[in-house]
């Protein structure tokens, strides 16, 4: 009995080190580490963004209302909202809603076809205000503009509990997160070998990382989601297919483990007796 016990010790202790997440963690961080990794979403083809532009003066603001020029978005103007003045103010407010094509570019009103490849929202917002400011007879020197991705989908395939895309609010979703939101690994499925996707320009980029390992994870390119990122978990070579040989040959082996705790257990109470 004491050789099934310690077998079973051993299975378990070999168990947890195969599935649990971010080992050593705790020791590895038990001082707080600065985060070096300097995260802001790039804006990509066909995020929709929000951008807002604000001003004292509504007279300014009025070439934005021109729903024509806003494919498939839709427009609000507001007076009195709470803005980066500071409380509630007398701003005019406008929002409105832009697909970004397929090259990379909105139709801005006024200024026309402007690009945001390779720009986050701080920076096109940044661009948008300084061109609003000093455009000439068209400026608006008080103009406040924010930028904002509506959403985004990342996409969790494989050995999870739910699998499939989901879209996404905000801009800030880490691949802890991303595989939370799928319901979590299954028990046979790899945690040392999650492929990434991501697609970098004209570029298809693949990366692997170990969710058993901290730096790995933390460290890794991928931590912080982008857009249409694609997930997936490999699932154990002898599980691929529930009901396989090898998925049966596991639930019978589970279940033979957990019966011979059983009686050990109660053989242990009997002697004790």
């Amino acid at each position: 009995m004491l050789a099934v016990v310690s077998l079973f010790s051993a299975t378990s202790c070999m168990s947890e080190k195969k599935i649990a997440y971010l080992q050593g963690a705790d020791t590895l961080y038990a001082v707080p580490q600065q985060i070096t990794q300097a995260f802001e979403l790039e804006i990509q083809p066909d995020d929709e963004l929000a951008i807002s532009v604000d001003s004292k003066v509504p007279e300014l603001i009025r070439p934005f209302n021109n729903k024509t020029l806003i494919g498939g978005g839709t427009t609000n103007t507001s007076t009195g909202a709470s803005n980066s003045y500071g409380g509630q103010s007398n701003l005019s407010s406008h929002v409105a809603y832009f697909l970004v094509d397929k090259k990379g570019n909105i139709e801005f009103p006024i200024f026309g076809t402007i690009s945001t490849k390779g720009k986050t929202c701080r920076q096109l917002a940044a661009e948008l205000q300084h061109r609003l400011r000093t455009s000439g007879e068209q400026c608006i020197a008080d103009a406040i503009v924010n930028v904002k991705v509506m959403s985004f989908k990342v996409t969790v395939l494989g050995d999870v509990k739910n699998p499939g895309t989901q879209t996404f609010q905000g801009e800030r979703l880490t691949l802890l997160e991303a595989l939370g939101r799928a319901g979590d690994l299954n028990p046979s499925a790899h945690r040392d070998k999650v492929l990434v996707v991501r697609e970098i320009g004209e570029n298809r980029v693949t990366y692997e990382v170990d969710l058993r390992d901290p730096k790995s994870v933390f460290d890794s390119p991928v931590y912080y989601m982008q857009q249409n990122d694609i997930v997936y978990v490999r699932p154990n070579k002898s599980v691929r297919v529930k009901g396989s040989t090898g998925y049966l040959l596991i639930s019978i082996g589970a279940t033979i483990v957990s019966m011979l705790v059983s009686i050990t257990s109660l053989v242990i109470a009997i002697v004790r007796k």
